[in-house]
């Protein structure tokens, strides 16, 4: 694949869709509603929930989508995390799409973006001294649970936390890519599976906005599914 040609629909984006007033065609505003067209979730193996008797995997969905309001809110544009409770996921699955969103987070911040719902898009504080040993200074935007398929950016391209960041993602298949602050960061990386290591993906999954210990903040959330 050309790989001009791949990257062009990301960096386009990034370039036009900048508000919910200008959506190119496409394109999906997932914040259009606020938490409307959002369930619950957690790190949950996506095959097994679909795999669960419907009485069983309703009653798991229950019990997340019960415990979104207290821990998400809406603040003007930003779609805002408490740092503890359910992820945010969409109600919709996607297979193939391009995902554009910008996010905060604070000082020694940890968060991320699973993808079909696997862990993960890796957002985090390059400085914060408690994930040195992590890796934490190569900067956020890797596939950070990845063991058979590199897990790190290709360069650090975080602001500084408090400040926003811009982020697409690129999923075709299993292979991911991701542009950080106009940086190309993961150049179609294959994400592993990490529930169960060395199968393929599910082809059809929801976006998570995970949460992880302290406030983070998302806006502009849109997708423009591929298939």
């Amino acid at each position: 694949m050309n790989r001009a040609l791949f990257l062009a629909p990301l960096l386009f984006a990034s370039c036009v869709v900048t508000s919910h007033e200008a959506m190119p065609e496409g394109w999906i505003d997932l914040q259009a509603d606020g938490l409307a067209g959002w369930v619950g979730g957690s790190t949950y193996d996506p095959q097994k929930l679909e795999e669960l008797p419907e009485a069983e995997r309703l009653a798991v969905q229950a019990g997340w989508d019960a415990e979104v309001a207290a821990h998400w809110h809406v603040d003007g544009e930003d779609l805002v995390s408490d740092g503890s409770g359910p992820h945010l996921v969409t109600a919709e699955h996607y297979g193939d799409f391009e995902l554009e969103l910008s996010w905060m987070i604070q000082p020694g911040g940890d968060s991320g973006i699973y993808l079909r719902g696997y862990p993960q898009v890796q957002i985090w504080d390059p400085a914060n001294p408690r994930e040195a040993g992590n890796g934490a200074a190569k900067g956020s935007g890797g596939l950070w649970n990845n063991k058979a398929h590199e897990r790190f950016p290709i360069v650090p391209a975080d602001n500084t936390p408090g400040d926003w960041n811009h982020m697409t993602v690129a999923m075709h298949g299993e292979t991911v890519t991701v542009v950080l602050n106009g940086h190309l960061i993961v150049d179609r990386v294959v994400l592993d599976n990490y529930f169960r290591r060395g199968e393929p993906l599910v082809a059809r999954g929801p976006i998570h906005l995970q949460t992880h210990g302290s406030e983070v903040r998302f806006q502009n959330v849109r997708i423009r599914p591929l298939d």
